[in-house]
């Protein structure tokens, strides 16, 4: 990495190349490229590239899940000592965001615009925002917050869905005209499940309840705002796609695109938990209002973690009901679900995470008899949004624990089960057409059996330090082991309809003699947000060039330098950005071949169109391309502490083609260490409203010692069709069956079926002595 300025320079320029002498090709493993700098501790982040001339701002949040706002006078904390500016409702002209539904104020406030039509005076979450305090330091903005005057009127707060469901429950919407909290749903029949249940020599009905999960990522939010000399606003920040962020802003402060450029430096985590508005148009308003009022020093913002935590969206809590029946040999013939998701306050992409869970209710599965309906409801509580698996780990843990019940009913093998109704290629999917080609489940499902059947690796360097066994040499006979086994499939790319795009940029550069390029730019705003991407795109440039690796350059993330690339997200990146890249190449290369020096070539991918499912039967082309994941879980619990130790973890993933084969392995292992923590000890609680445990103290991640003790990854190379160089998304796949095969091995050790999570000690021993295994 190399920075065209130093860090705390407003707008200081990131380029990116790979290390010179190191084989970086295709199917190759170099060090990232932005690796020497992080380890180094020179690489810019967010919060390391605030100018020492900053002024400080502090979002005060309205601490009120549900209350009318009757008084508010900001004059106070204007007057406190450093404060520089206090903004609030009157100071954006289109008081409105959303990623994909406008229905949350920039500003709670008295005074509104006219321009949106959400009401700005009613606070729906603790973490709205009341205003922006500006001052010479964040100390003082911070002490500025106690000044300001405000009276609410407290209004009913909707705690959950059992709430927001009841009859004639307080609406958190009641503008939206709709009558109820339950604000959309979506809806699958498919042929006679009626008959598919009589058909049944099985059937297992079951309610489960999914929790919360914070995304945790390392990084709390942070960012610069300021106007440059041609009066551009500029934001850098940390987020997952820069076009999206520079049209929000767009929209809420009625400027146009190309009067505001979003920049990324580095990113420390998102996991989908920055692919919603954070700060970005606050920053961005207080850069304009202060320009205008004749005050050119750029504005800083940084959260705490608890700030943090409090104010971004959480992977949704919900509800799933689900009816599964099949026949003795073992065919599911009827599947019928219900599904409700907490969206919390605001939508945030909450209607698009339905769709995924609606389309992974049906799960890797030929269902020919099927029932689903899923819905998403406001309450007051924290929003769910997007995270790692976008609704499917939701899904697959209903899904899943329903058929290993069958299984286990029926006195089936979990994966024979499997074999018997997976999808393959040319099956007709819950959405009633054709899987797109390259369906990989059936072999990854057997490659994940295969290698459970190899003995566990034993080797020390895979062990951890601590056992929570350690301490009872004396009580052999409460240790339980048990192996489950479960998998998923998810979309790449975006899905329904919605119009995807990416596009890149490829520069080549030399003589006008020369028969090859010397050197290769590469423009692209893709998001690096720890994967790795960075490097797979130049590793990518440099296959699609010819050019030696060492020789590409990328200038990235950037609404100046690049055109639209989607968001790092849906595990589309690499599968976009690939093909995006290749298109530029070729157009680079038809220019080089005229002439041209250097020669340029811009290309803008589009894969192929997916539809909005029919209202009514569910059916419609939903995605292009899936990724496919099977996990095995070995286990042991100790039945008089309830303390469950993951002892070994087979993760089967279908990459299609490993970029950089490394990347991959740290994608399964990091998705299977995220998922452990949601699954084993992550209890993000809620009361009246409010996050009771906000903090890292309480909400706890696994650390070193608590992650399983060994993780295998078993990285399939099978081509997808549509893949630049046959490689598929797969960084959310591992995050999605986990849980269900967690739960399976319980079970399998205890005859025990939890039905919710997290499996925490407590929860764990509470419900192994209901059932009487437990003392």
């Amino acid at each position: 990495m190399r920075e065209g300025a130093a860090p705390g320079t407003p707008g200081a320029a990131i380029e990116l190349e790979m290390p010179a002498q190191q084989s970086g090709g295709l199917g190759q493993s170099p060090p990232r490229a932005d690796g020497p700098a992080k380890v180094a501790g020179l690489a810019g982040y967010p919060a390391d590239r605030i100018p020492a001339d900053a002024l400080w701002a502090f979002a005060v949040f309205t601490d009120q899940p549900h209350a009318r706002l009757c008084r508010l006078d900001l004059e106070p904390a204007e007057r406190s000592p450093g404060v520089v500016a206090v903004l609030g409702s009157a100071d954006v002209p289109c008081n409105e965001y959303g990623l994909t539904k406008f229905d949350q104020p920039v500003f709670v406030g008295l005074e509104h615009s006219g321009r949106s039509p959400v009401p700005c005076d009613v606070s729906r979450w603790e973490a709205d925002h009341l205003a922006l305090i500006v001052a010479e330091s964040l100390e003082e903005a911070r002490a500025a917050a106690a000044a300001i005057d405000v009276e609410w009127e407290p209004l009913p707060v909707v705690t959950d869905l059992d709430m927001a469901l009841a009859p004639d429950a307080p609406l958190v919407h009641p503008y939206e005209g709709i009558g109820s909290n339950l604000y959309e749903s979506m809806r699958t029949r498919k042929g006679d499940l009626d008959a598919g249940f009589a058909a049944a020599a099985a059937v297992v009905e079951t309610t489960y309840e999914v929790p919360y999960q914070e995304h945790a990522y390392l990084q709390p939010e942070a960012g610069t705002s300021w106007v440059d000399a041609e009066g551009i606003v500029n934001v850098e920040i940390a987020g997952q796609w820069v076009h999206e962020d520079r049209e929000q802003i767009a929209h809420a402060l009625d400027l146009p695109e190309d009067q505001i450029r979003v920049r990324y430096p580095a990113i420390g985590g998102a996991f989908g938990g920055r692919e919603d508005t954070s700060m970005q148009i606050i920053l961005a308003l207080a850069a304009c209002r202060l320009s205008e009022r004749g005050i050119d020093r750029p504005v800083a913002m940084q959260w705490s973690r608890e700030e943090s935590i409090v104010g971004h969206h959480k992977r949704h809590r919900g509800r799933i009901w689900a009816r599964w029946g099949a026949d003795r040999d073992g065919r599911i013939t009827a599947a019928a679900a219900e599904a409700w998701l907490d969206a919390g306050a605001y939508n945030y992409t909450s209607n698009k995470v339905m769709g995924n869970l609606h389309l992974g209710l049906g799960g890797p599965y030929e269902l020919p008899n099927a029932a689903i309906d899923t819905h998403v409801v406001y309450t007051n509580a924290t929003p769910g949004g997007a995270f790692r698996g976008f609704g499917a780990p939701q899904a697959a843990f209903a899904v899943e624990c329903q058929v290993n019940k069958l299984a286990e009913a029926l006195g089936m093998d979990p994966v024979d089960i499997r074999r018997v109704n997976t999808l393959r290629e040319g099956s007709p999917s819950i959405a009633h057409t054709p899987m797109p080609a390259g369906v990989t489940m059936p072999e990854v499902i057997e490659a994940c059996a295969h290698a459970a059947a190899l003995p566990a690796e034993t080797a020390t360097a895979h062990r951890h330090l601590f056992s929570p066994f350690g301490s009872l040499p004396g009580r052999p006979s409460s240790l339980r082991r048990g192996r489950g086994f479960a998998c998923a499939f998810k979309n790449v790319g975006f899905s329904f309809g919605f119009p995807e795009r990416c596009e890149a940029t490829i520069v080549l550069h030399g003589e006008p003699g020369d028969e090859s390029p010397t050197s290769v730019e590469l423009s692209h705003a893709g998001a690096d947000v720890g994967q790795g991407a960075h490097t797979a795109f130049l590793q990518m440039a440099a296959e699609a060039t010819g050019v030696d690796p060492s020789k590409v350059v990328g200038r990235f993330s950037d609404t100046g330098t690049s055109g639209d690339s989607g968001s790092a997200s849906a595990s589309r990146l690499t599968w976009m950005a690939g093909n995006s890249i290749l298109g530029a190449a070729e157009e680079a290369e038809k220019a080089w071949r005229e002439g041209d020096r250097p020669a340029i070539g811009h290309f803008r991918f589009t894969p192929p169109p997916t539809t909005e499912l029919d209202p009514e039967t569910g059916e419609g082309t939903p995605n292009f391309s899936y990724g496919y994941v099977a996990q095995h879980v070995e286990l042991t619990v100790d039945i008089d502490t309830g303390h469950i130790r993951i002892d070994r973890v087979i993760s089967a993933n279908d990459v299609g083609r490993a970029i950089n084969p490394r990347f991959v392995v740290g994608q399964i292992e990091g998705a299977v260490a995220q998922a452990h923590g949601h699954v084993l000890s992550e209890h993000l609680r809620s009361r009246d409203g409010r996050l009771l445990n906000p903090r890292f103290s309480t909400y706890l991640i696994p650390g070193i010692g608590d992650i399983p003790v060994t993780t295998e990854s078993v990285v399939l190379e099978l081509a997808d069709p549509l893949g630049p160089f046959g490689a598929r998304g797969m960084a959310e796949m591992g995050v999605i069956p986990y849980a269900p095969a967690v739960v399976a091995a319980l079970a399998d050790a205890t005859g025990v079926w939890m039905d919710d999570f997290p499996l925490t000690p407590e929860r764990v021993w509470t419900a192994l002595a209901r059932a009487g295994v437990a003392a």
